[in-house]
């Protein structure tokens, strides 16, 4: 298997969201490449504070195109990890034919899956504003401590919020719904994938995750799913993270 792993970060973070999880994966002796999503680079406080003037124009194709660029010109074809948004990206790459293998943390709602109760009602503070599809939105802390995050105490979760969360273009949740890119579910070219679920995920329901293994799986490449009762949606920066970054690989490397 593939030496080389590139991880793809969602909505709401940026590639410090990545900082344990690469440093375990570099221990194992792996090169570990963590992207920004265009336009999205820099420290977290700043980003909040003074938003990139054409985020919120940022669609999901191009950010698809982006690190599909990233990955062609890599010497060798690598895992694809990605965590929510990130996760649905990590599919629409597998699609294109790329990648070593791929999993899905926790992915977001994902073309041609209904999306389940969790994923709409915290999509709503995006969804209910009319003009947010230009927008670059802000996550609230309320919001971040109660669904997001909500396995952290009210301390950790301030702290986590400074660190991490950065503004989000509001297109990438329309463009779930608007001329969404789809997905070949029975491609034959497509490499194996491995979808992780939450149960205590707040975000991306673990019923949608199965929903979504239940389409891949008409792929022939190999196809898994494996869930974590107990984990949030902040799975890869809540106390345990490693078994989770650890399922991960060890999956990809056993390929």
């Amino acid at each position: 298997m593939s030496k080389t792993i590139v991880l793809i970060h969602g909505a709401w973070l940026n590639a410090r969201s990545w900082e344990h999880v690469k440093a375990r994966y570099e221990a194992r002796g792996h090169n570990v490449i963590a992207p920004d999503w265009p336009l999205d680079e820099g420290d977290p406080a700043a980003l909040r504070a003074r938003p990139h003037p054409e985020l919120g124009a940022l669609g999901q194709r191009r950010i698809v195109d982006h690190y599909a660029a990233i990955v062609r010109a890599l010497p060798e074809a690598p895992i694809l990890i990605g965590h929510s948004l990130g996760g649905v990206f990590v599919q629409h790459l597998l699609d294109r034919g790329l990648g070593a293998a791929g999993v899905a943390i926790d992915p977001a709602p994902t073309p041609g899956v209904p999306i389940f109760p969790h994923a709409l009602i915290s999509a709503l503070p995006v969804f209910l504003d009319p003009f947010s599809r230009g927008k670059a939105k802000q996550m609230s802390r309320r919001f971040f401590a109660r669904r997001f995050a909500q396995t952290l105490s009210p301390a950790e979760a301030e702290t986590a919020y400074d660190r991490y969360v950065v503004p989000t273009p509001g297109r990438v949740y329309w463009d779930g719904i608007v001329k969404p890119m789809k997905i070949d579910w029975a491609n034959p070219a497509r490499p194996p994938l491995l979808l992780i679920g939450g149960g205590r995920d707040l975000i991306a329901d673990a019923a949608m995750t199965r929903a979504i293994h239940r389409k891949q799986r008409r792929a022939p490449a190999r196809t898994d799913y494996l869930e974590f009762p107990d984990r949030s949606h902040w799975t890869l920066l809540e106390p345990g993270w490693e078994k989770v970054a650890d399922a991960a690989i060890e999956w990809a490397e056993s390929l």
